[in-house]
């Protein structure tokens, strides 16, 4: 299957088929004082133990709370925020943009303060992840049993340095991952009762009411999609974990009839991308994908009636799964759907 990075929805290119593994797993954290990693620093030096059950019902056993944790970008934004911070020293995936800056992916970490091992798909620095004494590597889920951005041909070199969780995050609904997430980041210490993760998780509940409240009262047909030179890829709502989410809201998403291997989309030629008629277009901002301004020289992509209408709002179609990094997505395109117009 090609990478996320050359087929913009492909996946274990876009968001790879993954399986709803043990996410009821128990998480126990058993050198924190409480069981569930509210302190962060006791595991590390006060013998004990630590353990966590991952979505493949592997169980990791270690003899402290890890200190030294390496991530796939994605799940080092949502660890953090959730209050991990320090223990991450390593990430790999998209992070910085050639200007520096951080990619869309990065969330609100430091980008300056991690070592990046590898930024596409593929890259994966093996020594320097060796160099990093690494305890714990975590990362996404899409394929069951596959670890998202670990390359295939380097697998078992990376796997032998420490051990791995993954966690579920395609084929469920957005809530699950996130709350795996929490649960994840209080085993490994992280106070989920601090104001930072209690305002956001009040602000994704309030704003997943207001979409909820909006749907109902605003009938507009929404297009889950990401661009490429040669295709228009049309998203499934029933296995991409946000667009469930959203639709177990009431979102009216148009329903691809045809998916491709997997299951997340239908891949379509430029000169099939109005196969599908819909008021407004959730396109997909991950900075390897193209954008409205890329796309004027497309004359279907120009003819539709979304995009005549100006009605299109961008998508973070790899969700961050934390309270914080999904209510601004609700938020933005609850403000779409109350400003769109029936056009299709």
């Amino acid at each position: 299957m090609p990478h996320p990075r050359a087929l913009p929805l492909s996946r274990r290119g876009l968001l790879a088929a993954g399986g709803l593994a043990g996410l009821g797993a128990l998480v126990t954290a058993c050198g924190s004082k409480d069981g569930s990693g509210s302190s962060g620093k006791e595991g590390k030096s006060g013998g004990g133990s630590w353990s966590f059950t991952d979505d493949r019902k592997t169980k990791i056993d270690l003899g402290g709370r890890p200190e030294r944790i390496v991530a796939y970008i994605g799940s080092a934004a949502a660890l953090y925020d959730f209050g991990i911070d320090d223990q991450i020293v390593g990430v790999f995936g998209p992070t910085k943009l050639k200007n520096g800056k951080p990619d869309v992916q990065a969330g609100d970490i430091d980008v300056d303060k991690v070592t990046i091992l590898g930024s596409a798909w593929g890259q994966f620095n093996v020594e320097k992840y060796a160099s990093l004494n690494p305890q714990l590597l975590i990362t996404n889920m899409y394929d069951p049993g596959a670890l998202f951005y670990v390359p295939d041909d380097s697998k078992n070199k990376i796997l032998a340095l420490a051990p791995s969780a993954a966690l579920t995050t395609g084929r469920v609904s957005m809530v699950e991952p996130i709350k795996r997430y929490a649960e994840l980041a209080a085993a490994l210490g992280a106070d989920l009762n601090a104001k930072k993760v209690t305002d956001a998780k009040a602000r994704f509940e309030a704003a997943a009411e207001t979409l909820r409240k909006t749907v109902k009262s605003k009938k507009i047909k929404v297009l889950a999609c990401s661009a490429s030179a040669d295709l228009f890829y049309v998203s499934s709502p029933s296995v991409n974990a946000d667009l469930i989410y959203f639709r177990e809201l009431g979102v009216d998403f148009v329903v691809p009839q045809k998916t491709d291997k997997g299951g997340y989309f239908e891949s379509l030629s430029w000169e099939n991308a109005d196969k599908y008629g819909a008021d407004l277009l959730f396109l997909d901002n991950r900075t390897a994908t193209l954008q409205p301004k890329d796309l004027t020289a497309k004359p279907t992509w120009s003819k539709l009636p979304a995009v005549k209408a100006g009605q299109i709002v961008p998508w973070s179609s790899e969700p961050r799964f934390s309270y914080a990094g999904a209510a601004p997505h609700i938020e933005a395109l609850t403000k779409a759907i109350q400003d769109a117009q029936k056009v299709s």
